[in-house]
């Protein structure tokens, strides 16, 4: 078996949710036609990531924290095919060498996929090999802004990546690994930790979810958004009309509301609104505008559970109706989180 390698020139592999293959697509290609460039996305149905053949270039640059569905955003430098089992590190070592580039660390990345299940632990054996090979040959240097990713396809297929850490995602894969706390009333707390993690940069946590400071949690019950602000010593009013959970209760910090959460109004703003209710995405977003343009809220943040058809014309249409009901400019991010299923998760402030 021979090695094959295949130089690129502008092509990124965009990592997703399997299943979703169609939406990063279409968002792909939708955020390269409107900068200017050309190209057209390759996807394979739930591999867990879309290949983008860019033909001209965007004057803006394609980046992971833009992309609702991209997860992970890498420019392929070099394809390697065919490699041979018994040394895949020399190849690779080679082209890292050429470029000149001394790496911080090296990354190897599979697809969120049964398939990439399947090599997760090839995965971190080769990453280690691979990491002990740069450091020998002085590769690695930790004030680097590079990092070298290597995507998996398979043991002997694997994609070649040289990026800054600026133009890709903070995590591996893309993907917040975060820990169920124990003490949480569900797992629903950890869409909303992921959301302040992705959606938020390090300086807004700190400005933005200080103790003492309010929020409503609008469908709180049994509590999983809520426990994400009192862990914080920030106050909350729980609005549902079902049961919070007792212990959450217990701690002072929440108000608990037995009501319609679509149809409540507070009395007085607060920092943050939140609501992770069940209903009509466009219905979701045009309430969350209302809370915006009443000065109900500073910022919100929210799930919109997505239909199983025109997923990406959908959201393009809540947002349009979100800025289009308000008189003034909107910060609108969203991700489809990895603790989401078919939704994504939206923040919202004014600009």
């Amino acid at each position: 078996m021979s090695e094959k390698r295949v130089a690129m020139s502008s092509v990124l592999l965009a990592l997703t949710r399997a299943g979703f293959e169609p939406e990063c697509a279409q968002e792909l290609e939708f955020h390269l036609g409107e900068g200017g460039g050309s190209g057209y996305a390759q996807t394979q149905r739930d591999s867990g990531f879309v290949v983008l053949h860019v033909h001209d270039q965007p004057q803006r640059e394609l980046r992971a924290h833009r992309m609702i569905f991209a997860r992970q955003l890498l420019p392929v430098r070099m394809a390697f095919a065919n490699l041979d089992p018994k040394d895949r590190v020399t190849p690779i070592l080679t082209e890292v060498k050429a470029s000149g580039i001394k790496v911080s660390d090296v990354w190897v990345e599979t697809p969120d996929s049964p398939a990439g299940e399947q090599l997760m632990a090839f995965a971190r054996s080769f990453e280690s090999a691979m990491a002990a090979a740069l450091k020998r040959e002085k590769r690695i240097d930790a004030a680097s802004k590079h990092r070298l990713h290597l995507f998996v396809h398979s043991g002997t297929h694997l994609d070649l990546s040289i990026a800054t850490h600026a133009e890709t995602a903070p995590w591996k894969g893309g993907i917040v690994r975060l820990r169920f706390p124990s003490e949480a009333p569900s797992r629903s707390t950890l869409k909303l930790e992921e959301a302040f993690m992705v959606l938020l940069d390090e300086e807004e946590r700190e400005r933005w979810l200080q103790s003492g400071m309010n929020a409503v949690d609008l469908g709180a019950c049994p509590g999983g958004w809520t426990y994400q602000f009192t862990r914080r010593a920030m106050r909350v009013l729980a609005v549902d009309n079902g049961a919070m959970d007792a212990k959450l209760m217990d701690g002072g910090l929440v108000e608990h509301i037995r009501a319609d959460g679509f149809r409540f109004e507070p009395k007085k703003p607060v920092e943050w609104m939140v609501c992770d209710m069940v209903e009509q995405p466009i219905k979701v977003a045009e309430r969350m505008a209302t809370w915006l343009r009443e000065g109900w809220c500073r910022r919100t943040v929210f799930n919109l559970k997505l239909p199983m058809k025109k997923r990406w014309p959908e959201v393009q249409r809540c947002f349009a109706a979100m800025r289009e009901a308000v008189p003034f400019d909107l910060d609108i991010r969203a991700k489809q989180l990895y603790h989401d299923r078919e939704e994504i998760t939206v923040f919202a402030a004014r600009a």
